[in-house]
């Protein structure tokens, strides 16, 4: 369908297939994650040895535990933990390091039922946003979790994920695209990814909008996207209990929002 653009996403493939052959690269990122979560309680990092390391070699500590795929035999609780966590540990990437490990694979969290703690691999697939994207992206996600249709629309356009030149239809399926991902945002009780049909009413909405699509999405959305759907597969699988509006709402409160010139009332937690 027109609205692929495959051309634009294999060149972002190729150029993340390229992060990923990088083992010095991989290194450095590896290193910035052992730094940002060195006083995490969950996530462990395993150091990298810089003397073993080239660029075709990438040398770290070895990781215990068992892959994500695994756990789904545990008790409830345990795994409304680990899910929590994984969402937690997203949200920090996005708006608060605003550096991710962008591959969801579940091979690359293994967890420790000893410790009860998760060790990440694999951080090929690193990259960092920019500023002026979260700016946006968070109160896509602020207006998906109030329910506000008009801001959806908005903020979709000033994060250039639309032109504004689109159809009526394609803009109300992406709203309503947007909406159902943000229904895990919008309730104060714990969303249940176990009973929730979020994938399936995606799908139904995909191929008119592949038809319709103008222009491709920003490039950073790419792998973005890709990394919340495998947490949020993952919390699915795994039948997690979590509180995602919690959440959320103490990231929000601790973002630093731009100074707020649009006339719109005051984001939670901006600077005066």
């Amino acid at each position: 369908p027109p609205g692929l653009f495959a051309d634009k996403s294999l060149r972002v493939l190729q150029k993340e297939l390229e992060w990923e052959c990088d083992y010095q690269r991989e290194a450095a990122c590896a290193q910035t994650f052992g730094e940002l979560l060195r006083d995490d309680p969950f996530f462990l990092v395993p150091r990298v040895v810089p003397e073993l390391t080239t660029r075709r070699v990438l040398s770290m500590e070895l990781g215990s535990g068992v892959p994500l795929d695994h756990c789904r035999d545990l008790p409830q609780r345990l795994r409304d933990q680990i899910c929590t966590h994984l969402l937690r540990l997203c949200l920090r990437e996005l708006f608060e390091f605003r550096f991710m490990q962008t591959d969801p694979n579940w091979a690359n969290f293994l967890y420790n039922a000893e410790q009860h703690r998760v060790t990440l691999l694999d951080f090929g697939a690193s990259r960092s946003f920019d500023k002026e994207f979260t700016d946006h992206y968070i109160e896509v996600i602020r207006a998906a979790a109030d329910g506000d249709r008009d801001k959806v629309l908005r903020k979709s356009r000033d994060l250039k994920f639309l032109t504004g030149f689109e159809t009526k239809a394609f803009e109300e399926a992406h709203v309503e695209a947007v909406l159902i991902l943000g229904e895990a945002f919008s309730g104060v009780q714990p969303f249940d990814f176990g009973v929730q049909g979020t994938a399936r009413r995606v799908q139904a909405l995909l191929p008119g909008m592949l038809h319709q699509r103008l222009a491709p999405p920003p490039e950073q959305t790419y792998s973005l996207h890709r990394k919340l759907a495998g947490v949020f597969l993952a919390c699915a699988r795994l039948g997690g209990r979590v509180p995602c509006r919690h959440l959320f709402e103490e990231l929000y409160a601790r973002y630093p929002h731009p100074p707020n010139n649009s006339g719109e009332p005051q984001a939670i937690g901006a600077p005066p």
